[in-house]
This record gives C-alpha cells, structure tokens and sequence, in this order.
C-alpha cells in the first residue's frame, strides 16, 4: 500500500442505499438483582444514539472524506428525525422515504460494565410503495455517483435490489453490496460481495480446507458475473477472489473490543477506494486497516482519514 490518497478521497461520491437503523445504547450500572426475577438491575446514567445499518456505511464513507448520499427508509417518528439530525451531523447527504405506517428500525441496547446486557429490536418490513418510492430516488442518484454500496441488513429496504444493479450497469456505475440470506442470485451484475464468515457458509455451505473455499467462491463468483468476491473472516482476516487470482491478509486488530458495525467500515472503506481507482487487492489492504482500527472502539463507530494515515 501506499499514502492513503486523502486528497482524491475527497472527490469521490458515494452512493449508499439499504436499511437504515438507530443505534441506541443505554449506559448504566449494576450493583443489584432483581427482586422481581434473576435478572440485574440497571441504573442507566447516560444514552447516546448512533447511526446503523446503510446509515453506518454512509457515515463511515464520510469519515474517511468521500461526499456521500444515503437513501433509505424511516418512519415519521421521534428515532427517524434522530437519524436525520445525526445524519446532518456527520455531513451526510440524505434522501430518505418517510413513512406513516413505518416505524424507524431501533436496535436498544442496554450496556454495564463495558457488557451488553440486553438488546431490544423495534422492526418492521416496509410497504411495497416504499420500496418503489426509494428505488426510483435512488435511480435518479446514479448519475452523480462513483460507487453505489448496497447495504442489505434484511430488512426489506432492498426488495428490489435487482433493479438496482441493472439500473447502476447502464449507467456505469460500480456496485458493491453487503448481502444477506442464502439466495445470493438477487445480486447478480454487482461488482463486489463482500460476505462474512458465516454469510458465506450460508451461501455455499461449510468448507474443509482453504482449496475448498476457492473453489466454492470463486464457483458463486462466475454464478453471480462479479468482479471479485470478498469474504471476511474476522480473526482469520479477508480473503478476496477475483478472475485472476485468491489474496488474503491477515487480521490487524491487536485488540477486539466490540465488532458491532466493522462490516460497514470495511463496505465503505472498500467503496472509497475503488471510487479513487485503487485495484482490488488494495482497497482490501486499506480495509483490512480500517476494520481492525474499528473493532477497538465502542459499538457503531467510524474510522476517520488520520487514523488511517
């Protein structure tokens, strides 16, 4: 690698779409059980909101100094004008469906001791007309974008990311996607895919060896007409397949605090780089940088161009 091109970065346009959600944690202390159940008591002292999801990637993409537009769904409610207002915090440029019907995805998560006690999900699939409404906001975005990142959390946002590529294809634009299930036809045309660990297990099925996984992936590859195929492995680092080759790097982190959100730091890391021309194996090894910078941080969490530097 060389000197991270903070100067081209700042040119590149990013285009995000995917589900978005709020991170809310809730931070507090135990110092007794529950008269009640066996379950502690948490007295919260603090709450703090962050962005998930596609939002995460989109404000990650910012961090490292691209210009960025993020579309998605949120509903008319108190977390979605959050979202907004963390959004514009951060720089992001948003275009976003607002929905009655539609609540804005909520994950809560209540934390003491530095140990996440419990999670609460608040989620619902959004309506048909929604996810009309944001491919067509979307399509018109194209034109002013270097990269899209499709970031699927399952939630329904992209039920018809198909439309998606075919539209980013004819108008040039490299598409990178952060998938979800086991039916991975749905992105067939993109660029990138960029698994993890288990994402791909379930895609693929299990491996025995490193020779088994090649040609596991690069058979998804070929299946899919990608560019190349990135498939992380937390600990065991990445591993990318291309037409022409399999490279690997090993994992940076020299201590792993929580990886709540590294995907979307990779995603968008990945993203920024192949905006500004880097090959392949590069935008990886910067990454791969980035991821292991990121899980050494709290939660949903960015990684900014001095730290990469």
């Amino acid at each position: 690698m060389n000197k991270f091109p903070r100067e081209q970065i700042r040119e590149a346009r990013i285009l995000v779409v995917g589900d978005i959600m709020l991170d809310r944690y809730w931070f507090g202390e135990v110092e007794r059980i529950s008269p009640e159940a066996p379950v502690p008591v948490v007295h919260v002292a603090r709450r703090e909101d962050r962005l998930g999801g596609a939002a995460n990637v989109a404000r990650n993409a910012r961090a490292l100094g691209a210009q960025v537009t993020l579309i998605g769904i949120v509903g008319r409610d108190e977390a979605g004008e959050k979202v907004q207002k963390l959004l514009d915090e951060d720089g992001v440029t948003h275009a976003l469906v607002e929905d009655d019907s539609f609540p804005t995805i909520v994950k809560m998560r209540v934390i003491a001791r530095q140990q996440q006690m419990v999670r609460v999900d608040f989620e619902q699939a959004p309506t048909s007309d929604c996810v009309a409404r944001l491919n067509q906001i979307a399509r018109a975005q194209l034109d002013s974008a270097d990269v899209l990142i499709l970031s699927d959390y399952a939630k329904g946002a992209l039920g018809r990311v198909q439309e998606l590529i075919v539209a980013a294809q004819e108008a040039g634009v490299l598409v990178l996607v952060d998938p979800k299930g086991s039916d991975y036809t749905r992105y067939r045309g993109a660029g990138l895919v960029t698994p993890n660990r288990l994402e791909m297990q379930q895609a693929v099925g299990s491996w025995t060896d490193e020779d088994e996984l090649e040609r596991k992936a690069q058979a998804l590859r070929k299946l899919l007409s990608l560019e190349a195929l990135l498939v992380t492995r937390s600990e065991q680092g990445m591993t990318l397949f291309t037409e022409d080759s399999r490279d690997h790097v090993d994992a940076l982190a020299h201590e792993v605090f929580d990886v709540s959100g590294a995907g979307d730091t990779v995603l968008a890391t990945l993203a920024v780089m192949k905006a500004v021309g880097a090959s392949w194996d590069t935008a990886m090894r910067w990454a791969n940088r980035a991821g292991g910078i990121v899980v050494g941080k709290l939660g949903t969490s960015t990684v900014t161009a001095e730290e990469m530097e």
